[in-house]
């Protein structure tokens, strides 16, 4: 794929690993330090979140100490800091992201309202006005990147998702900060409390008695590979078949076809990727 301008695009992924798989698709395959360029793209990532919401001491240095009579913290602003971990990587996105060669961005950031997150954020830090797309896939495979790009979207389109992303970002630090520590104060410990990890906490601790009480037991799944009476040399599939009988649609009236079936052992099934856990996920949870 070839960018259409002649200057250069900037693509920011989430991970390392994704830079690479979209940077082959593109044609970006001369290394850099923190990126990939090539064929008219410069490729980048992030290393998940490079900017976060400043601690309270940097926004009021009175925050500083842990006081009841300072509770709640409520800040009248939200600014943004680099993490020191991977301030080196910021500062490389920085400079990708900024350069007068660089005529617009499109940001990779996984598909979701974190990856929105990430990416406003890191905009938002580094001042850049420059004109930005997004790539909104959920798949990696290269028939997918290359679709994906063919399909970019202008990032206005994503402003409610960023509005929705920051306003849980600055929920979660109104709460892990309050909450921390008011209950430290309470009760003399450093403790440390949050809007998501105390109740998968709580969740995790309530599930070890029945872990420890599980009892292991073998068994098969029964595979049944059907052939159509119309053609049962050639055509057969696997599953189950019922068949009702004739003026009922209930399930008790229902007759099995006389079927010869064989057992076999499935095997384990693969790990999931990131990809495939947000599917699963969105079918249990619809979220």
């Amino acid at each position: 794929m070839k960018a259409i301008e002649s200057s250069t695009i900037a693509v920011l992924a989430e991970e390392p690993s994704v830079a690479r798989d979209i940077a082959r698709v593109l044609g970006a395959d001369k290394r850099g330090e923190g990126y990939l360029q090539g064929n008219g793209y410069v490729v980048t990532w992030a290393i998940g979140h490079l900017v976060s919401l400043a601690q309270p001491h940097e926004i009021n240095p009175e925050w500083r100490e842990w006081r009841f009579d300072l509770l709640p913290i409520l800040p009248g602003h939200w600014p943004l800091v680099i993490f020191e971990r991977t301030k080196d990587q910021f500062e490389v996105v920085r400079k990708i992201l900024t350069s007068a060669r660089v005529s617009r961005i499109v940001y990779a950031t996984d598909a979701g309202r974190e990856g929105e997150l990430i990416f406003r954020y890191i905009y938002e830090a580094i001042e850049s006005k420059k004109p930005v797309s997004r790539l909104w896939i959920s798949s990696l495979t290269s028939d997918a990147i290359r679709k994906g790009f063919e399909k970019l979207r202008p990032g206005s389109e994503y402003d409610r998702l960023a509005d929705a992303a920051s306003g849980r970002s600055r929920a979660d630090w109104l709460v892990g900060m309050n909450l921390s520590r008011a209950y430290s104060i309470l009760y003399r410990e450093e403790l440390s409390v949050g809007r998501v990890q105390t109740p998968t906490l709580a969740m995790v601790v309530d599930r070890e008695p029945t872990l420890r009480r599980f009892v292991p037991e073998d068994y098969i799944e029964v595979v049944a590979t059907f052939r159509r009476r119309e053609n049962p040399s050639q055509e057969t599939y696997e599953g189950t078949w019922f068949r009702s009988q004739t003026g009922s649609g209930k399930d008790k009236d229902a007759q099995g076809e006389h079927l010869s079936i064989t057992c076999r052992w499935p095997g384990s099934p693969q790990h999931h990727s990131s990809c495939s856990c947000g599917r699963s996920r969105h079918r249990v949870t619809f979220i």
